[in-house]
């Protein structure tokens, strides 16, 4: 019985990249979950701003240390060991830190210790978990499985994020953490059934890890359309990081009222949901120019704070935005994976990622320091101002310009029931 199928269920057909794209779900739901219980265990503990700014903080600064050094291990000695080790490392480290609540051994030293120890095991997961998808599926589906894994990875972070404050309230930090403990050890059993070439599987020998780190380097700044969509990016997140997370519940606050800027962020996860739909039909030869000139829409919802901030136009700019951001993602992954060398793979998803990670303190930082000299409304024309330059920037680019898909998909899916 043949029936027309949706062109997300196409990945899906394919064992690997469901135990792939379920073990990143849980992975994302973990670590989203996971600094939510920890600062309600910390305020338990401590009943301290300061400790528990330690204690997540260790967190943060331990990732984005040993981010680089998380793809040189993918790379060196495979990505299934890399990625199964990283979630049974965490399933241990929450279990422990579960054990300890449960007993009343907790302390803040201790939790800092463990934080950093997590931070660590969370360096290494994210590059090995983002360089895995082309080897789950064919090249002529990688587009649609980028989009499924991303919606994959919106979920979970939404729902551990939310769920986290939820079980903690209900069943108390211990049980919050041994659950959290239980999801990175399903995680980690989706991984370890995942069948791999023997490369994935084995890595490859490198001189040392300075070397494997500095060859990386060089592949990443080797194609100037790779580092400049790093640099957009930094610069854009930092300002979307500012204007949305820091500035926009001020504007609430003051406008409409925090009930509706929860609807206002849901807003954005509706367009991402709808905008992942639209990049897994897409058939768009030239994918990441149109996925870097959208990233101007990220200007959108910061001018809306800045003007008059009407809460329906404001509904309409997040999920917009959220629609956008979809069209760069899938594109960006969708590219990186095409013409980055496999055993570098996981290395360049490493300077990417700490593109990323840097520019998230940066701008929630400045934008505090800006509002201060210059007000909320004139500080969040700055950020969008910011936004529209490094996308021009970006779309001036020969290489992103011309750079083409490589694959296409099948015109016409259809599932066999």
């Amino acid at each position: 019985m043949k029936a027309t199928g949706s062109w997300l269920l196409i990945p899906l057909q394919q064992a690997n990249f469901r135990r792939l794209a379920t073990g990143r779900l849980l992975m994302y739901f973990a670590n989203a979950m996971a600094p939510v219980v920890l600062a309600f265990t910390v305020l338990d503990l401590a009943h301290s701003p300061a400790a528990l700014g330690l204690v997540v903080g260790a967190r943060s600064i331990a990732n984005v240390v040993l981010l680089l050094f998380g793809g040189v291990l993918a790379d060196r000695f495979g990505y299934r060991l890399a990625i199964q080790g990283s979630a049974l490392a965490a399933c241990a480290l929450q279990g422990a830190i579960a054990i300890c609540a449960h007993l009343d051994l907790l302390s803040i030293p201790l939790l800092v210790v463990l934080s950093v120890a997590n931070g660590a095991v969370s360096a290494v997961s994210l590059p090995t978990s983002a360089a895995l998808t082309p080897q789950t599926v064919p090249t002529a589906e990688l587009r649609p499985a980028n989009a499924v894994m991303r919606m994959g990875i919106n979920l979970g972070l939404i729902l551990g994020a939310s769920l986290g404050g939820v079980v903690v309230a209900w069943a108390g930090p211990g049980w919050a953490l041994s659950g959290n403990a239980i999801t990175f050890l399903g995680a980690s059993i989706c991984f370890s059934r995942l069948t791999l070439p023997a490369r994935a599987r084995q890595g490859g020998k490198g001189a040392n890890p300075w070397q494997d780190l500095r060859d990386g380097w060089a592949e990443f700044i080797a194609r100037s359309w790779v580092w400049v969509v790093v640099l957009q990016y930094t610069l854009v997140n930092a300002a979307v990081a500012g204007g949305i997370q820091v500035l926009g519940p001020l504007v609430a606050d003051a406008d409409f009222g925090r009930s509706l800027w929860g609807l206002v962020l849901a807003a954005q996860t509706l367009g991402a949901l709808i905008g992942g739909v639209i990049a897994a039909r897409s058939r768009m030869r030239r994918a990441l120019f149109f996925g870097v000139a959208v990233t101007a829409v990220n200007a959108v919802p910061l001018a809306v704070l800045a003007g008059e901030p009407h809460i329906v136009l404001l509904f309409i700019a997040m999920f917009l935005n959220g629609m956008a951001i979809e069209q760069f993602g899938v594109a960006w992954e969708l590219t990186l994976q095409e013409n980055i060398p496999e055993d570098k793979l996981a290395r360049v998803y490493s300077y990417d990622a700490l593109g990323s990670f840097l520019a998230l303190p940066m701008g929630e930082i400045g934008a505090g320091f800006a509002t201060e000299h210059f007000g909320i409304r004139p500080s969040l024309f700055i950020m969008a101002a910011l936004v529209l330059v490094a996308t021009a920037m970006a779309v001036t680019n020969h290489e992103i310009r011309a750079l083409t898909v490589k694959s296409q998909p099948a015109p016409s899916p259809s599932l066999t029931n």
